[in-house]
């Protein structure tokens, strides 16, 4: 994708500095109003970034008030969030009120937040290096919509990304994705001040990570130096002055910063004759100066790196800079988060022609500040996100499975049952996988809708008769798949996930990675949630039943995350109906205001699906549809019970063949089959009056007229369903995994581990004795 780059409002730079000006001292007064003005009554550290701020004030005005687009989105450092507040203050995109409510309840989020904050922000950031990649996966939703004849438009991705986030892994494997040195929308600018959190970097770094941006195929560029610094290399001592600087480790320039002129030309020369001569020709001011001109906050230079972006590739720039700058603290190894005094910022104010008593004063009207910030303001605004369409979703097919059938395979059902009942909805439906496909079930749905690509691309196997999956990419397919890197498939998914509140064209996401490896994408997942993306995650194959693979391929601790997730629904089916019926409601509750996500967990245990007893009649069909999809349902209903059993997934078939044999002795057993343990929790809790959920699916599954003594059991940890036995506050027995798996056959790990039939039949009879 090409465009073309943007251009400049014309102004002075005049104007531009004096904004600049404004900026820092907005951002560093909203960081000072909340930890030395706003009452304080529980003396909790309310914190801050001063020095972070500045550090990027000049490349972010730069930016704002020069370069940017209405169709542009940019990632803030989450750090630097005063500063695009500040931003917005001044193109009157935030009210003045807010100024002093950062990290206050309801006010200012402590880092950018799309959710929370009341002015325009396009990414959420806050977790490293995952805000830094949202554009990346942002460029690709955007692009999958535009090829899908949506008007999602063009635009730029910025990232602004602090030096210390390129530690990160998320970002190199982003960056590593071979499909994203496609993407020649994505502009990363690097503040690189060479400070982390509790330190200077000592070694200067800067060489190989360009090395490696460039062996991804990016553009790097690397604004190193202003222009007064440029012209004193011209002058004689000046090639000695460069070699000085570049060969210098980061710690000795930071301490430069810190001294005053006199101290300057004491360390800088070095013994060098040449440099000694052109330090002593500069005046203190000039010295002084010239030693903090990096070119990340030279406007002039800025405008020209900005003016040589090329579209053709991803960029990244290399903007060096000095943390603090323009601050009492610039430089300090331990400015990260350290906040100005009272008396300092009035020193600051006074620099910055500002007052403290009246921090939030904007340009006086008719000024050309004012103008500025107005021509900039409305050559920024967007327009309004067009209203949603309807999606409309069947919520029951109308087949029952038979046979023997595992709910992954179900999963591949479904889809492909979706593009003939519904294929409206179908048409929004894309799938991602880390290079799983065909092992969780996916090969006949990439059969049916092809692999998305933003140009056609031969399949060179399509002619050949051994080839069951065929990998037909084209700009129609819905099938995205990235490299073996969850991070990466959780972040698309969040960003295809958010497409309805960005552009107002909603997707139904869903990724699909093996169930042990959801954990290593939960944490980038959740923020994607935070964030506003609506997808599905469905991890498969689960738990210990994956028997041969062994402990490193069996999820333990999974279950748990509908219980324990916010904005999402989990569920575990046991039978290939319920795996519909779950997947239907769940694809229903995405792209839209109030949506959520879902987590499913599938196995692939084949299961007789008669065990299931779907009714035929279509009201009792309906009722086990509806109890299905709100959380569990009576699989098993004795005439005279002494104990319940609720189970959940693979262990179903087994808890009913304990019910069974303990019949045979005379104790009869109700048998629950649990879909989402989540939901059930937030029934508890609404029969508390807690929360907002509804209660009615315990009134069904767990009246009080059948409480017995009660027996939890599922291929997972047992802490997952051990709640259930405060609902009618019945003596209880949770069986689950709670160590690392073996390889074995289902019967010997099932064994080991205490969830085979007999275990589940000997909690029985202890639980009733």
């Amino acid at each position: 994708m090409t465009q073309a780059s943007p251009t400049a409002p014309a102004t002075g730079s005049a104007e531009l500095a004096a904004i600049e000006r404004r900026v820092l001292w907005l951002a560093t007064a909203i960081v000072h109003q909340a930890n030395r003005v706003r009452p304080n009554p529980s003396g909790l550290k309310v914190g801050g970034h001063q020095a972070s701020c500045a550090s990027l004030v000049s490349i972010m005005t730069s930016l704002w008030f020069r370069h940017l687009r209405p169709e542009d989105r940019v990632s803030v450092k989450p750090h630097a969030s005063p500063v695009l507040h500040a931003i917005n203050y001044l193109l009157g995109e935030l009210d003045e009120a807010y100024l002093p409510t950062l990290r206050e309840f309801g006010g200012l989020q402590s880092y950018p937040s799309r959710a929370k904050d009341p002015d325009p922000v396009d990414y959420s950031t806050g977790s490293v290096g995952i805000g830094a990649t949202a554009p990346i996966w942002g460029a690709l939703a955007r692009r999958y919509l535009t090829t899908r004849g949506s008007s999602a438009g063009t635009g730029r991705q910025y990232s602004l990304v602090g030096d210390a986030e390129l530690d990160e892994g998320a970002i190199w494997e982003a960056i590593l994705d071979p499909g994203v040195a496609e993407l020649g929308e994505i502009v990363w600018i690097v503040d690189l001040n060479r400070q982390s959190l509790d330190r200077v970097v000592p070694n200067i770094a800067a060489g190989r990570l360009q090395g490696m941006f460039d062996a991804a195929g990016w553009q790097v560029l690397t604004l190193k130096y202003g222009r007064l610094l440029e012209e004193l290399f011209t002058r004689p001592g000046g090639a000695e002055l460069r070699a000085r600087i570049d060969a210098m480790p980061n710690p000795e320039y930071q301490r430069l910063l810190r001294c005053d002129a006199a101290q300057v030309r004491d360390r800088l020369p070095a013994g060098d004759a040449a440099l000694a001569g052109l330090v002593a020709s500069l005046d203190d001011e000039t010295l002084l100066a010239a030693i903090r001109n990096l070119g990340g906050h030279d406007l002039g230079s800025l405008d020209e790196v900005f003016a040589s972006i090329s579209d053709s590739r991803p960029t990244v720039i290399f903007c060096y800079t000095v943390k603090g700058r323009g601050l009492p603290t610039q430089g300090h190894p331990q400015n990260h988060s350290s906040l100005l005094t009272v008396a300092q910022m009035e020193e600051l104010a006074a620099s910055l022609g500002t007052d403290l008593s009246s921090p939030w004063e904007r340009f006086a009207d008719g000024s050309s500040e004012a103008a500025l910030c107005a021509e900039v303001a409305s050559r920024l605004r967007r327009p309004e996100v067009p209203s949603l369409p309807s999606v409309e979703l069947p919520v029951d097919i109308g087949r029952t499975p038979s046979g023997t059938a595992t709910t992954q395979a179900a999963l591949g059902r479904v889809l492909l049952d979706l593009t003939r009942e519904a294929p409206e909805a179908a048409k929004r439906v894309v799938t991602v996988s880390p290079d799983v496909s065909s092992t969780t079930n996916l090969g006949g749905w990439v059969n049916k809708v092809g692999v998305w690509s933003a140009t056609e691309r031969r399949d060179w196997f399509e002619d050949d008769p051994e080839t069951i999956m065929h990998w037909r990419e084209k700009p129609t397919g819905q099938h995205l798949e990235l490299g073996i890197a969850e991070t990466n498939l959780v972040g698309l998914l969040g960003e295809l996930g958010a497409t309805w509140s960005r552009w107002g064209e909603p997707l139904l996401p869903i990724g699909v990675m093996y169930d042990p490896f959801v954990e290593r994408a939960l944490e980038p997942w959740s923020f994607g949630i935070y964030a506003g993306g609506q997808s599905i995650l469905i991890g498969t194959p689960s738990g210990v039943t994956l028997a041969p693979e062994g402990g490193a391929h069996q999820s333990i601790t999974t279950p748990s995350i509908g219980i324990e997730q916010p904005g999402c629904v989990s569920y575990e089916p046991a039978f290939a109906i319920d795996t519909e019926w779950t997947l239907l409601a769940a694809l229903g509750r995405l792209g839209k205001p109030g949506g959520t996500s879902s987590y499913f967990r599938l196995s692939t245990r084949p299961v007789d699906q008669t065990l299931a007893a779907v009714p035929t009649d279509p009201a009792a069909r309906e009722r086990r549809r509806r109890q299905v999809v709100a959380g569990a349902y009576l699989l098993r209903r004795a005439s005279a019970p002494a104990v319940t059993l609720a189970a959940m997934g693979a262990l179903v078939p087994d808890t009913l063949a304990a019910a069974e044999r303990l019949a045979q002795v005379g104790v009869e057993a109700d048998v629950v089959c649990v879909t989402s343990p989540g939901l059930l929790f937030e029934a508890v809790q609404a029969r508390g009056g807690r929360g907002s959920g509804e209660s009615w699916i315990l009134d069904q599954i767990f009246p009080a007229s059948r409480a017995k003594p009660l027996v939890t059991v599922l291929d997972g940890h047992p802490h997952t369903l051990a709640f259930l036995a405060g609902i009618n506050r019945v003596p209880s027995v949770a069986l689950g995994v709670t160590g690392f798996g073996q390889s074995g056959s289902i019967e010997d790990v099932y064994r080991y581990h205490g969830i085979d039939t007999d275990a589940i039949i000997r909690a029985a009879l202890d639980v009733t004795a």
